[in-house]
């Protein structure tokens, strides 16, 4: 019992680290990461229901299937944890492991990777001086590839006419190594004895008995290829090749020829040269792990099997992808052992480099692999790259508890600090706020009681949730958060439907539109995070833009029109040259229809006889009192309304402004309306002639 207490109250200290670094894995660290080779392409037992031993899903590799519990069931429950079974071989330990566990498949041939072959500029291409369209016809088989050139002269006296990394076709590598035959008449020759091709195998065979030698021996023994001679073919031979590269002198041979160099061009390939191979040398990674011997295979819960109705499987497409490779490495280590045709060994090879390449990066190399749907698959770098890959998704865009998001749409009737919150979202979002009130106030008496009452849509709760939403801002966020306004607070009102609203001053802060933007609603949960947001981050806090001072929430659109007509001058209209003695009687005056908001007309303001437009007037009726006059009498285009807005706030401060803002709002949307500028679908009807 002492055991199992002190398991839980082992102190586990957190990982501490400050950079993570991506980098080549050695076959023997990719090796050390494994629990297991895969050699099976087989799953799980589609009669059981269980992994197939040695398959992709296999528990002894990855792990149990159930927390403590073996394979078999010989061992159950968690007194046996760290047991490993003696009859399935599987570990007593929770299936968690079966996230985080690795295995390995052993090929039978390497093969390249194919980001460093085919990724822009190609890496292996770059340390072997070699374009990608040469090392993909040794790759893929169609063209031998020198690695040593040999001696100078062959045994024969004559120059050696090869060069390391020259590429020779399958028949000039055959009259190389095979120098005994040449071609005359258009028939294969034996030089020796003059046979033609057809009697030649058996003429080679009884040569090798006569003499008793090895085919290697006979080949050694008539070859017209000079001694040290070496030409391979497919990824074992670039594998060689970049075994035998000493960064050392190769990085100091490159900077001499930078220096010696004098074209532009030229000088730069170098460059991109010697930096892939600074890089190589600074990290410790050898050239010859782009060509790989053995590649990891990812835990299964990272590529799952799920069960759907009718006993049918939905699986990951990696999984199909592993086994297309486990299907072919299998089948070239079998034709081995038959000791097959070269020729049907290579065209596996072949297969087994195309099946690695769409499992690293389907679509890459040719066309993409699809499944039966004919949808391509998805590979490992699909999983990683994009929006929706594991980085950008899963890792930067993180869920979090007490958030929600939906399409965002204006509020014209709010006011500055608040915005409009669907009642359906408020309600999950203030779900422990509302159960912990139905129980203080003593409407239920347990938590699961307080959910059936939510459930329910009870009248109690929708009271309940405007008394919580009360004093509780919430954090409202646009995505790209570029700047601090792009996190703002606001208390909440609820609304019916399932959009944001905002208000629509607050869009320029947000860089946000109503052609179906999405937001995030955030709640602050602590009183400290509480105060915080209504102190620093609430949106009448941020009238101003932290980057230059001036104000941000200036109206726009259909409430500069809407200013803009009120304070445009018009000749000849009903009122024009009247005189009033106060604010008052101009805008009663306008209300009953004695005067047009266009006309030219004299009060007094402050004292003073001012000549000016019954428009302005209104204008300068909600306008903070210690304002002067001057800055309300003009036409209001965008550019004289933020110089208002910002001289409002330098003279009376933030409080008043804010206040100011939503009048000029609502007075903008409302001349904006009376204005009749917009257009309807009457207005675009094309006359008869």
């Amino acid at each position: 019992m002492d055991d199992f207490i002190s398991h839980f109250n082992e102190a586990k200290d957190p990982i501490k680290f400050n950079a993570i670094k991506i980098s080549l894995a050695s076959p023997e660290k990719i090796r050390s990461w494994s629990y297991g080779e895969v050699t099976k392409p087989e799953t799980i037992n589609y009669r059981t229901f269980k992994p197939e031993r040695d398959g992709l899903f296999c528990a002894k590799i990855f792990g149990p299937i159930k927390d403590w519990e073996c394979n078999c069931g010989k061992y159950k429950r968690m007194k046996h944890r760290g047991i490993t079974c003696e009859k399935c071989g599987v570990e007593v330990i929770q299936s968690k492991v079966r996230r985080e566990r690795m295995g390995h498949i052993e090929l039978a041939s390497p093969v390249a990777h194919v980001w460093f072959l085919k990724g822009l500029p190609s890496r292996v291409g770059a340390l072997l001086d070699m374009s990608l369209k040469v090392l993909e016809r040794v790759l893929y088989f169609e063209a031998f590839v020198i690695i040593e050139a040999g001696e100078p002269k062959n045994k024969n006296g004559i120059d050696n006419p090869y060069r390391n990394n020259d590429l020779l076709t399958e028949d000039q590598y055959a009259k190389t190594i095979e120098g005994k035959w040449c071609r005359e008449d258009g028939k294969e020759i034996c030089q020796i004895c003059g046979a033609a091709w057809e009697g030649a195998a058996n003429e080679i065979d009884e040569h090798l008995k006569a003499h008793n030698l090895t085919t290697e021996e006979y080949r050694n023994q008539y070859s017209s290829a000079p001694q040290g001679f070496q030409a391979g073919i497919g990824a074992e031979a670039l594998r060689d090749l970049l075994r035998s590269i000493d960064l050392d002198i190769l990085s100091e041979s490159l900077r001499k020829e930078i220096k010696k160099s004098k074209s532009v061009q030229s000088r730069k390939n170098l460059t991109k040269r010697l930096r892939i191979v600074e890089a190589f040398r600074r990290s410790a990674n050898k050239p010859e792990w782009m060509v790989l011997s053995v590649i990891p295979v990812i835990p299964p819960e990272l590529r799952p099997l799920v069960p759907l109705e009718g006993g049918r499987f939905a699986t990951s497409d990696l999984n199909d992808l592993y086994r297309r490779v486990i299907n072919r490495n299998n089948r070239l280590k079998r034709l081995r052992e038959l000791e097959a045709p070269d020729v049907i060994i290579r065209n596996e090879k072949r297969m087994l480099q195309e099946a690695v390449d769409a499992l690293f990066d389907n679509g890459r190399r040719g066309r993409a692999l699809k499944g039966a749907n004919q949808r391509p698959l998805k590979s490992l770098s699909d999983m990683l790259k994009g929006k929706q890959g594991r980085f950008r998704q899963n890792l930067l865009g993180k869920r979090v508890d007490y958030s929600g998001r939906s399409v965002i749409v204006v509020g014209p009737a709010l006011k500055l600090n608040q915005c409009g919150i669907p009642k359906m979202m408020a309600l999950e979002l203030f779900k422990p706020f509302i159960y912990n009130k139905l129980e203080k106030k003593g409407f239920v008496t347990t938590i699961k009681g307080a959910k059936k009452m939510v459930e329910k849509l009870r009248p109690e709760v929708w009271d309940i949730l405007d008394e919580v939403i009360k004093d509780h801002p919430v954090l409202l966020n646009r995505a790209p958060t570029l700047h601090r306004l792009g996190i703002q607070a606001f208390d909440p009102v609820l609304i019916e439907g399932k959009a944001i609203r905002i208000h629509p001053l607050v869009c320029a802060a947000f860089n946000a539109d109503f052609d179906g933007d999405q937001m995030a609603v955030h709640v602050p949960l602590s009183s400290e995070s509480q105060l915080e947001a209504r102190l620093l981050m609430m949106s009448t806090n941020n009238v101003l833009s932290p980057a230059d001072g001036r104000p941000l929430a200036v109206p726009s659109q259909d409430i500069v029109l809407g200013l803009y007509y009120l304070t445009k001058p018009l000749a000849k209209v009903k009122g024009e040259g009247k005189c009033f003695s106060s604010i008052s009687e101009v805008i009663m005056a306008c209300d009953m229809n004695e005067l047009d908001i266009h006309a030219w007309i004299e009060v007094r303001i402050n004292g003073h006889r001012v000549k000016t437009t019954s428009g302005r007037i209104i204008l300068y009726d909600i306008v903070p009192k210690e304002i002067p006059f001057e800055l309300v009498d003009k036409e209001m285009k965008k550019k004289n309304i933020s110089e208002l807005v910002s001289q409002s706030y330098r003279i009376v401060g933030p409080r008043k402004t804010v206040a100011f803002l939503d009048k000029l709002k609502e007075l903008g949307f409302k001349y904006a309306t009376k204005a009749g500028i917009s257009i309807c679908v009457d207005d675009l009807k094309v006359p008869k002639k």
